[in-house]
Protein backbone atom coordinates (compact mmCIF):
# COMPACT_ATOMS: atom_id res chain seq x y z
CA UNK A 1 0.00 0.00 0.00
CA UNK A 2 1.35 3.42 -0.90
CA UNK A 3 2.10 6.00 1.75
CA UNK A 4 -0.27 9.00 1.47
CA UNK A 5 1.42 11.96 -0.23
CA UNK A 6 1.09 14.22 2.81
CA UNK A 7 2.83 11.58 4.95
CA UNK A 8 5.67 11.36 2.41
CA UNK A 9 6.11 15.14 2.63
CA UNK A 10 5.87 14.98 6.43
CA UNK A 11 8.72 12.45 6.41
CA UNK A 12 10.91 14.56 4.13
CA UNK A 13 10.45 17.73 6.16
CA UNK A 14 11.13 15.87 9.40
CA UNK A 15 14.33 14.38 7.96
CA UNK A 16 15.49 17.82 6.82
CA UNK A 17 14.88 19.24 10.29
CA UNK A 18 16.80 16.38 11.89
CA UNK A 19 19.63 16.93 9.39
CA UNK A 20 19.86 20.55 10.54
CA UNK A 21 18.49 22.27 7.45
CA UNK A 22 16.39 24.43 9.80
CA UNK A 23 17.48 25.05 13.37
CA UNK A 24 15.30 25.20 16.50
CA UNK A 25 13.31 28.41 16.44
CA UNK A 26 13.99 29.01 12.75
CA UNK A 27 11.14 29.76 10.38
CA UNK A 28 10.59 27.24 7.60
CA UNK A 29 9.61 28.34 4.07
CA UNK A 30 6.02 29.39 3.40
CA UNK A 31 3.36 26.86 2.41
CA UNK A 32 3.39 28.30 -1.10
CA UNK A 33 7.15 27.84 -1.41
CA UNK A 34 7.07 24.32 0.00
CA UNK A 35 4.15 23.29 -2.22
CA UNK A 36 6.23 24.33 -5.24
CA UNK A 37 9.26 22.47 -3.89
CA UNK A 38 7.29 19.24 -3.42
CA UNK A 39 5.09 19.76 -6.52
CA UNK A 40 1.83 19.34 -4.59
CA UNK A 41 -1.23 21.45 -3.87
CA UNK A 42 -1.14 23.83 -0.94
CA UNK A 43 -3.91 21.77 0.68
CA UNK A 44 -1.73 18.64 0.65
CA UNK A 45 1.28 20.60 1.88
CA UNK A 46 -0.79 22.18 4.66
CA UNK A 47 -1.91 18.73 5.82
CA UNK A 48 1.72 17.57 6.03
CA UNK A 49 2.75 20.67 7.98
CA UNK A 50 -0.24 20.38 10.32
CA UNK A 51 0.72 16.79 11.12
CA UNK A 52 4.20 18.00 12.13
CA UNK A 53 2.60 20.73 14.23
CA UNK A 54 0.37 18.14 15.93
CA UNK A 55 3.47 16.09 16.75
CA UNK A 56 5.21 19.09 18.28
CA UNK A 57 7.96 19.18 15.65
CA UNK A 58 6.77 22.47 14.17
CA UNK A 59 5.03 25.42 15.80
CA UNK A 60 2.71 27.97 14.17
CA UNK A 61 2.85 31.61 15.23
CA UNK A 62 -0.09 33.69 14.06
CA UNK A 63 1.06 36.43 11.72
CA UNK A 64 4.66 35.19 11.70
CA UNK A 65 4.71 31.76 10.04
CA UNK A 66 5.73 28.24 11.01
CA UNK A 67 8.87 27.51 13.02
CA UNK A 68 10.90 24.54 14.20
CA UNK A 69 9.64 23.98 17.73
CA UNK A 70 11.86 24.19 20.77
CA UNK A 71 11.77 21.62 23.55
CA UNK A 72 9.21 22.14 26.30
CA UNK A 73 8.93 21.28 29.96
CA UNK A 74 7.11 17.98 30.44
CA UNK A 75 4.88 16.91 33.34
CA UNK A 76 3.85 13.34 33.99
CA UNK A 77 0.19 12.55 34.49
CA UNK A 78 -0.61 9.42 36.43
CA UNK A 79 -2.66 6.57 35.04
CA UNK A 80 -3.87 5.45 31.63
CA UNK A 81 -7.58 6.06 31.18
CA UNK A 82 -9.73 6.11 28.06
CA UNK A 83 -11.85 9.09 27.07
CA UNK A 84 -14.96 6.95 27.53
CA UNK A 85 -13.99 6.08 31.11
CA UNK A 86 -13.18 9.72 31.95
CA UNK A 87 -16.55 10.95 30.71
CA UNK A 88 -18.51 8.17 32.42
CA UNK A 89 -16.72 8.86 35.72
CA UNK A 90 -18.00 12.44 35.52
CA UNK A 91 -21.56 11.40 34.79
CA UNK A 92 -21.43 12.58 31.18
CA UNK A 93 -22.43 10.60 28.10
CA UNK A 94 -19.48 9.92 25.77
CA UNK A 95 -19.82 9.49 22.02
CA UNK A 96 -17.66 9.85 18.96
CA UNK A 97 -17.79 10.49 15.24
CA UNK A 98 -15.24 8.89 12.91
CA UNK A 99 -13.75 11.40 10.47
CA UNK A 100 -11.29 9.05 8.75
CA UNK A 101 -10.29 5.40 9.13
CA UNK A 102 -7.77 3.60 6.91
CA UNK A 103 -4.75 1.29 6.75
CA UNK A 104 -1.49 2.88 5.67
CA UNK A 105 2.27 2.58 5.79
CA UNK A 106 3.45 4.49 8.88
CA UNK A 107 5.17 7.86 8.84
CA UNK A 108 8.72 8.13 10.13
CA UNK A 109 7.44 9.50 13.45
CA UNK A 110 4.93 6.68 13.80
CA UNK A 111 7.62 4.07 13.09
CA UNK A 112 9.85 5.62 15.75
CA UNK A 113 7.15 5.93 18.39
CA UNK A 114 5.61 2.49 17.85
CA UNK A 115 8.96 0.76 17.17
CA UNK A 116 7.75 -0.69 13.88
CA UNK A 117 9.80 -2.56 11.33
CA UNK A 118 9.84 -1.75 7.63
CA UNK A 119 6.82 -3.26 5.91
CA UNK A 120 4.51 -3.11 8.94
CA UNK A 121 1.27 -1.26 8.41
CA UNK A 122 -0.79 0.87 10.77
CA UNK A 123 -4.40 1.82 11.23
CA UNK A 124 -4.76 5.59 11.29
CA UNK A 125 -8.06 7.09 12.37
CA UNK A 126 -9.46 10.48 13.30
CA UNK A 127 -12.39 10.85 15.67
CA UNK A 128 -14.29 13.74 17.16
CA UNK A 129 -15.00 12.90 20.80
CA UNK A 130 -18.13 14.28 22.45
CA UNK A 131 -19.49 14.65 25.99
CA UNK A 132 -23.27 15.07 26.14
CA UNK A 133 -23.18 15.76 22.38
CA UNK A 134 -20.74 18.66 22.76
CA UNK A 135 -17.45 18.27 20.79
CA UNK A 136 -14.53 18.06 23.22
CA UNK A 137 -11.57 17.06 21.10
CA UNK A 138 -10.25 15.85 17.75
CA UNK A 139 -8.24 12.67 18.18
CA UNK A 140 -5.79 11.17 15.68
CA UNK A 141 -4.82 7.61 16.63
CA UNK A 142 -2.26 5.29 15.08
CA UNK A 143 -2.02 1.60 16.04
CA UNK A 144 -0.06 -1.31 14.52
CA UNK A 145 -2.32 -3.24 12.18
CA UNK A 146 -1.22 -6.66 13.48
CA UNK A 147 -2.71 -5.94 16.93
CA UNK A 148 -6.26 -5.39 15.72
CA UNK A 149 -6.86 -8.28 13.31
CA UNK A 150 -9.51 -9.73 15.64
CA UNK A 151 -11.33 -6.43 16.15
CA UNK A 152 -14.04 -4.83 14.02
CA UNK A 153 -14.21 -1.17 13.08
CA UNK A 154 -17.07 -0.79 15.56
CA UNK A 155 -14.91 -2.30 18.33
CA UNK A 156 -12.09 0.12 17.62
CA UNK A 157 -14.08 3.31 17.12
CA UNK A 158 -16.54 2.85 20.02
CA UNK A 159 -14.29 1.84 22.94
CA UNK A 160 -10.86 0.73 21.77
CA UNK A 161 -9.28 -0.03 25.16
CA UNK A 162 -12.19 -2.18 26.31
CA UNK A 163 -12.23 -4.15 23.05
CA UNK A 164 -8.45 -4.60 23.11
CA UNK A 165 -8.62 -6.18 26.57
CA UNK A 166 -11.88 -8.14 26.37
CA UNK A 167 -11.80 -9.32 22.74
CA UNK A 168 -8.12 -9.34 21.75
CA UNK A 169 -6.83 -10.46 25.15
CA UNK A 170 -4.27 -7.71 25.71
CA UNK A 171 -3.69 -5.83 28.94
CA UNK A 172 -3.16 -2.06 28.91
CA UNK A 173 -0.01 -0.86 30.65
CA UNK A 174 1.51 2.58 31.15
CA UNK A 175 1.56 5.68 28.98
CA UNK A 176 3.58 8.85 28.61
CA UNK A 177 1.92 12.14 27.76
CA UNK A 178 2.97 15.61 26.69
CA UNK A 179 0.61 18.59 26.83
CA UNK A 180 1.24 21.84 24.94
CA UNK A 181 -0.83 24.88 23.98
CA UNK A 182 -1.70 25.83 20.41
CA UNK A 183 -4.37 27.56 18.33
CA UNK A 184 -7.14 25.94 16.34
CA UNK A 185 -6.49 25.67 12.63
CA UNK A 186 -9.36 26.33 10.23
CA UNK A 187 -10.07 22.60 9.88
CA UNK A 188 -9.90 21.88 13.62
CA UNK A 189 -12.08 24.89 14.39
CA UNK A 190 -14.71 23.65 11.94
CA UNK A 191 -14.71 20.10 13.31
CA UNK A 192 -14.86 21.19 16.96
CA UNK A 193 -17.32 24.03 16.40
CA UNK A 194 -15.08 26.82 17.70
CA UNK A 195 -13.67 29.97 16.16
CA UNK A 196 -10.43 29.78 14.19
CA UNK A 197 -7.38 30.50 16.39
CA UNK A 198 -9.30 29.52 19.54
CA UNK A 199 -7.08 28.21 22.34
CA UNK A 200 -6.42 24.48 22.07
CA UNK A 201 -4.71 22.04 24.43
CA UNK A 202 -2.72 19.49 22.46
CA UNK A 203 -1.95 16.10 24.00
CA UNK A 204 0.50 13.62 22.54
CA UNK A 205 0.27 10.20 24.15
CA UNK A 206 2.16 6.95 23.66
CA UNK A 207 0.50 3.98 25.33
CA UNK A 208 2.03 0.58 26.08
CA UNK A 209 0.78 -2.93 26.68
CA UNK A 210 1.78 -4.50 29.99
CA UNK A 211 4.46 -6.36 28.02
CA UNK A 212 6.12 -3.02 27.31
CA UNK A 213 5.20 -2.89 23.62
CA UNK A 214 3.98 0.53 22.42
CA UNK A 215 0.60 0.00 20.77
CA UNK A 216 -1.02 3.41 20.40
CA UNK A 217 0.25 6.83 19.35
CA UNK A 218 -2.38 9.55 19.82
CA UNK A 219 -2.40 13.25 18.95
CA UNK A 220 -5.44 14.93 20.49
CA UNK A 221 -6.57 18.55 20.31
CA UNK A 222 -8.89 19.64 23.12
CA UNK A 223 -11.08 22.74 23.26
CA UNK A 224 -9.44 24.47 26.22
CA UNK A 225 -12.62 25.79 27.83
CA UNK A 226 -14.35 22.39 27.64
CA UNK A 227 -11.66 20.16 29.12
CA UNK A 228 -8.93 20.39 31.76
CA UNK A 229 -6.05 18.14 32.79
CA UNK A 230 -5.45 17.22 36.41
CA UNK A 231 -1.82 16.50 37.22
CA UNK A 232 -0.95 14.45 40.27
CA UNK A 233 2.56 14.05 41.63
CA UNK A 234 3.15 11.07 43.90
CA UNK A 235 6.03 10.89 46.38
Amino acid sequence: MNVPVYIQIHNEIKKEIEAGKWKIGERIPSERALSLTFHVSRMTLRQAVQTLVDEGILQRKVGSGTFVASSRVKETMTGTTSFTEIMQSQGRVPSSKTVSYYLSDPSVSEMEKLKLDSGQQVLRMERIRYADNQPICLETTTVPADLITDLSKEDITSSFYKALETKAGYKIGSSNQTVTATLASERVAHLLDVKRFSAILRLRQLTFLDSGRPFEYVRTQYVSDRFEFYLERKN
